[in-house]
């Protein structure tokens, strides 16, 4: 049998297990370092004469006991139809038989499980007495970022910029009353760089919103929002060489990040300088914040491995809840 879980179901029981995300995500990063999990580079189908991309996102996972694919379509024509530019679903299917035991929508999945990685990522790089948190963007994504990165950690404010003026005060005032943080909005990308000791870039940006020259030792920067095309990103290549660089995973990163390849192919950096992973950092093989005045950033692409961790907490919620639809795909 096969649990279809809708959008709303989803946000229905991220509501009861939202705690349990951000461990989930360490989680399959750890388990990626030490060789539980496997995670190949997504291959992208440009669709010929269009300017959407399909990127189908594979991993599998020995603890988890799935193996899932997303799709990904990423369609930039979208917002003039007042769609959203990107959409997925995820098929989870057993390690152990092959069953297919679950479909899901993407959305959701993405949020939550993008939020908690850059949560594992602050917590692991950013100084300790961080009390500034910086967001530029304010859509769907800024929202579920400063829901994940507040507990536990004491910031003091959060200063944040986004391109609608109205939607950056709703943001603000959100975050006033929903989260009991005092919130403010700023001029600009540079003002929110310069004021912060942790930066979050939320937007689909092409060209670079945060150049390097805003950025000052100590501060830990996750650049999260760019899409998974080679051309896009948040971070100009001075503020990629300035810092301690963290992926999500290299292979992915080195196939589909701008904030990688573009720094690349100028000559700026190297290989190497890439390949530290966020759960080599966790599992204590690598180094990431080595002193108080470190330049840190998590490079986040966005990993099938994530998916599949929120999803399998997802299915195990609804089976317990009994939630979700449920249906014989090979009746």
């Amino acid at each position: 049998m096969t649990l279809i879980l809708t959008r709303s179901d989803i946000a229905a029981l991220l509501a009861d297990v939202r705690e349990d995300v951000e461990r989930a995500v360490e989680n399959c990063h750890l388990d990626l370092s030490l060789g539980r999990a496997v995670l190949p580079p997504p291959p992208a189908m440009p669709l010929p004469g269009s300017d959407g991309t399909f990127l189908a996102m594979a991993s599998a996972s020995a603890p988890a006991g799935l193996a899932t694919v997303k799709l990904l379509a990423d369609l930039p024509a979208n917002r003039e139809r007042g769609l959203p530019v990107q959409r997925s679903a995820v098929l989870a299917v057993s390690a152990d038989t092959g069953a297919c035991e679950a479909l899901l929508d993407g959305a959701e999945v993405t949020r939550a499980r993008t939020a908690a990685a850059t949560a594992v990522a602050t917590r692991a790089l950013a100084r300790k007495d961080a009390r500034v948190l910086g967001l530029v963007g304010t859509g769907p994504l800024a929202r579920a970022h400063a829901r994940a990165l507040l507990p536990g950690r004491a910031y003091e404010r959060i200063v944040l910029w986004g391109r609608d003026p109205g939607r950056s005060g709703e943001l603000a005032a959100w975050i006033r009353a929903e989260l009991g943080v005092e919130a403010s909005v700023l001029a600009g990308p540079q003002a929110v760089a310069e004021a912060s000791d942790v930066l979050c870039t939320l937007t689909p940006s092409r060209e670079p919103l945060i150049r390097g020259a805003w950025l000052s030792p100590g501060q830990h920067i996750n650049a999260v929002g760019a899409p998974p095309r080679p051309d896009h990103r948040e971070i100009d290549t001075e503020g990629v060489v300035r810092c301690r660089i963290v992926v999500d995973a290299w292979t992915t990163a080195r196939a589909k990040s701008g904030e990688v390849l573009i720094p690349l192919a100028e000559g700026a950096l190297g290989e190497d300088d890439f390949r530290c992973e966020l759960g080599d950092v966790l599992a204590g093989t690598e180094p990431g914040r080595t002193s108080d005045t470190d330049l840190t950033l998590f490079n986040s692409v966005g990993v099938g491995l994530q998916d599949l961790a929120v999803a399998r907490l997802l299915i195990d919620a609804a089976h317990a809840r009994r939630t979700g639809t449920v249906i014989d795909l090979s009746g």
